[in-house]
């Protein structure tokens, strides 16, 4: 993605990895029918959907967003991280060039004022620490972390099943907060200047206790960065199947409903957290569904 000029905010991509995983694993209940009418509109051109099912995959890319306004230098998400011990074998001691991609977006690491997640899962958080001789530091040295409130509340108490996301609560929050540069916030929190110009959450809970969308507006289009609200541009077909990773399904659903219907109504730019190509662009009403629109390479 190239950069996007909206208003006083610039908007940049920086890529850490795609990661495929078969559709059934993920989304079971998704039908022919239903990849079918997805292929009318999605088609990244390397056999990643099929007719049927079983042999579809969802590929996931792993990005952050750097957003510049005002003079602030904003990161949304952190992705994976490096050199991190995972139950999930996918992401277990990964090695990526991703403060490379950072840098060639134009960015040193100490150049980033703010971190903000839009939830606490192991994918959103990694590269909030690296390994410096054996100990995990901030990676990002003059920046203040934003986290939920509910869900630092939530991963911090260690709750069963959530296994892998409370593993990267121990080494990618953690030791933010004991550097002294955590700061925990509302899920409604205004992180730069006010609602409709700078840089808010709104709730969205559902995929996690405390997942929010992060909303930026500085003199041009609002931006919307939807975090794991929706994963997969099949979800804008399939929003009412539950995700393998939702917490709470029935609620993830509706808020999935919600964030397409408010994007295609108020014809908001989407930056999505794992959707592929330049992964920006506009939700669109599609019969009984929605559809996406991806910004042009």
């Amino acid at each position: 993605m190239q950069p996007i000029q909206l208003g006083r905010m610039t908007i940049h991509k920086v890529v850490e990895m795609e990661s495929p995983t078969p559709m059934t694993m993920n989304l079971p209940g998704v039908t022919s029918a239903d990849l079918a009418r997805l292929m009318r509109w999605y088609d990244p051109g390397d056999g990643e959907i099929t007719l049927d099912p079983e042999t579809s995959q969802m590929t996931f890319s792993v990005h952050s967003f750097v957003i510049e306004v005002d003079g602030q230098t904003i990161l949304v998400d952190t992705c994976d991280g490096n050199h991190k011990n995972r139950m999930v074998e996918a992401v277990h001691q990964l090695d990526t060039d991703y403060l490379g991609n950072l840098r060639r977006a134009g960015f040193e690491p100490s150049d980033i004022d703010l971190v903000m997640c839009t939830h606490l899962h192991f994918d959103h958080v990694g590269w909030n620490t690296q390994l410096v001789n054996g100990k995990w530091e901030p990676t990002f040295a003059n920046a203040k972390y934003l986290f939920g409130r509910r869900d630092y509340e939530y991963f911090k108490s260690g709750p069963a099943g959530e296994e892998p996301h409370h593993e990267s609560f121990a080494d990618s929050i953690v030791p933010v907060m004991e550097a002294g540069q955590g700061i925990i916030v509302e899920e409604d929190h205004v992180a730069h200047r006010e609602i409709g110009n700078g840089v808010w959450l709104e709730p969205a809970f559902g995929h996690s206790p405390g997942c929010c969308t992060i909303h930026g507006r500085a003199g041009g289009e609002e931006a919307i960065f939807w975090g794991d609200v929706i994963h997969h541009p099949v979800q804008m077909i399939r929003y009412d199947l539950p995700f393998a990773f939702d917490a709470d399904p029935a609620t993830a659903s509706i808020t999935r409903q919600r964030v397409m219907e408010k994007a295609a109504e108020e014809d908001l730019l989407c930056f999505p957290a794992h959707f592929r190509k330049t992964s920006a662009g506009k939700v669109r009403m599609d019969g009984d569904a929605y559809r996406y629109e991806w910004v042009p390479e």
